[in-house]
């Protein structure tokens, strides 16, 4: 049995092997009895501050240190008259005609025959403690006995100094009168305490009780109840109908609160206890109280990454997503909106009293502005913006907060073949677009960067038609011809059997690095073909030298037409005068 005596003699620190111990009760001047001697009966003749002179009907008087008295104001608590018991003192000196005396030995006699009826009877005794030494602390309980640290209390404590000078009732497991000695335990009675308080508290445990406890300690799951002996777990998620990210928040070490046994198994005397049980459900009628589209106030709680819980009221929290903050898209951090304690109004967007969730807005407290976004714009205009998000396949343009519209990397540019939006505008950059469509349904505006000048395509293809000679400059070769630019951005193929025959020979099978015209320069072309639709235009040189050889032909013949027409006029002239 813990706390029998018999588990403290070959124990390091108690009185039977302890040379600490028995130094210190040699300090103390401990008077160690080996035979009893006679107890006398006198009275008390005199008292001052360094004697009591006591009749014992004998020749001469006995003398006893006042020091072996308590002291009332500087003297012995004793008075004239009053008969005490003295036994001789064992040196048998004499001290000026006096008997010495001693009121110590006989008064310690009773106190050894109390101990013993005490640890006989196994009833507490009340002592002091009057020092800290190895391995426990010395108590005065009439001797100085020995209680050891693993004694003091039913967990180990590592720090004595706090109970110096304190009064402890305690239970004696060893004594020895002949040594002088004594071990004592505060343990035993402590832990005799707690399973009687157990049993009571058991007795009245049962599943639905409301009991009360005390918080003995915290952690990150729950708290544990001190319910009288037996401990019950009340569980983080029964502290509160809310969101409690600790026990701490609900709840301290050392309060006294009341809990309801949700969960009781004898066998293993586990109990599972809740606070929340205490009080109606709040999400009972949670959708009754905060309808669709009802404007709510509510305290700031906590502020995550992803938004703000806000407390409705006690055990009812909401969430407000970072996304149903502001209308624009800029946002990084909810924090930069709201922050904890702070009293805010919100709309109630979405109730799900199953999950105990209740979805909440601030953005909806003020108009969408996409909801009027085709009244205030419209298609063709010019607006400006800074560029908020650059992607693959475009730009994205905020033109005022909470609407973003998209530019296309093909709406970026007549002319340069652009293979990322990065190329031509930087985020955070101001630029003018043009509005190219607005779908406030979807949400979605199209922007065009390249719109805000004309297209070089249209504008060849308005002023240019099938015949027509234009000059341009040799770009980039390639195996079947020669790309040629005609004007910036706009390019014309001339194909190699629209070259002219002489270039064709010197060029042979002509290639990228061997083009059959020389890069760079600037020849005339004839265009023989265009498609608007696929922005194509075919050139040739080979044309234009089939029209000059058609056209000398032409010059050749519209002469010798005309030389045969003075010849027949001459001819026509003089005939009449042959006939007259």
């Amino acid at each position: 049995m813990a706390g029998s005596s018999d588990e403290y003699v070959e124990t390091p620190g108690t009185a039977d092997n302890s040379d600490d111990y028995q130094a210190f009760l040699d300090d103390y001047n401990i008077q160690v009895t080996h035979q009893e001697g006679q107890v006398l009966h006198g009275h008390v003749l005199s008292v001052s501050e360094k004697e009591v002179i006591v009749d014992i009907s004998r020749k001469s008087e006995g003398l006893v240190p006042a020091s072996q008295f308590p002291l009332v104001d500087g003297k012995p608590d004793v008075k004239v008259g009053d008969t005490i018991e003295v036994m001789f003192d064992r040196t048998g000196n004499q001290v000026e005609g006096y008997i010495l005396l001693s009121y110590e030995r006989p008064h310690r006699l009773h106190i050894w025959d109390d101990l013993e009826k005490a640890t006989a009877d196994g009833t507490p005794v009340k002592g002091k403690v009057v020092n800290k030494i190895k391995g426990g602390l010395a108590v005065d309980i009439g001797i100085i006995a020995f209680l050891p640290s693993s004694q003091v209390e039913i967990r180990p404590i590592h720090n004595l100094d706090g109970y110096l000078g304190k009064e402890l009732e305690v239970r004696i497991l060893k004594l020895n009168r002949k040594r002088g000695n004594a071990v004592v335990s505060r343990r035993v009675l402590l832990e005799a305490e707690a399973e009687s308080r157990k049993s009571q508290a058991l007795a009245v445990i049962s599943e639905g009780a409301v009991v009360s406890g005390v918080v003995k300690n915290l952690t990150d799951y729950g708290a544990f109840i001190d319910l009288g002996g037996i401990d019950g777990l009340l569980h983080v998620s029964d502290l509160s109908y809310g969101n409690v990210t600790h026990p701490s928040t609900v709840i301290q070490v050392g309060e006294t609160i009341n809990v309801k046994v949700l969960k009781y198994d004898r066998e293993k005397e586990r109990i599972s206890l809740g606070l929340k049980q205490l009080h109606p459900d709040p999400w009972a009628t949670i959708e009754q109280r905060y309808p669709k589209q009802a404007r709510v106030i509510g305290r700031i709680v906590s502020v995550t990454d992803y938004g703000a819980f806000v407390e409705l009221e006690p055990g009812v929290e909401g969430l407000i997503h970072i996304s149903e903050m502001t209308w624009s898209r800029r946002m990084k951090h909810p924090a930069k909106v709201v922050k904890a304690g702070d009293q805010v109004e919100a709309v109630v967007l979405e109730v799900e009293a199953k999950d105990r969730r209740i979805s909440l807005g601030i953005k909806q407290l003020e108009a969408d502005p996409w909801t009027t976004v085709a009244d205030r714009y419209s298609i063709g205009s010019v607006v400006e913006g800074r560029v908020r998000k650059l992607a693959d396949f475009g730009a994205f343009i905020e033109i005022e907060e909470g609407i973003d519209g998209l530019v296309h990397i093909s709406d970026m540019s007549w002319t340069a073949h652009i293979k990322h939006p990065s190329e031509l505008v930087k985020k955070g950059q101001i630029v003018q677009a043009v509005i190219l469509n607005i779908d406030a349904p979807h949400r979605r505006l199209s922007l065009g960067i390249k719109q805000l000048q004309p297209d070089s395509w249209e504008t060849f293809f308005k002023t240019r038609q099938v015949g027509d000679i234009v000059r341009g400059k040799v770009c980039r070769a390639a195996a079947f011809g020669v790309f040629v630019e005609l004007l910036p951005g706009v390019e014309g193929l001339c194909h190699r059997s629209e070259m002219a025959d002489d270039t064709r020979q010197r060029a042979g099978k002509p290639s990228a690095d061997e083009p059959a015209l020389p890069i760079g320069e600037e020849l005339d072309f004839k265009i023989i073909k265009m498609n608007e639709a696929q922005k194509r235009i075919g050139l040739s040189i080979k044309a234009i030298s089939e029209d000059d050889e058609q056209n000398r032909l032409r010059d050749y013949n519209r002469q010798a037409l005309v030389a045969t027409t003075t010849v027949g006029d001459a001819i026509k002239q003089h005939k009449p005068e042959e006939r007259s």
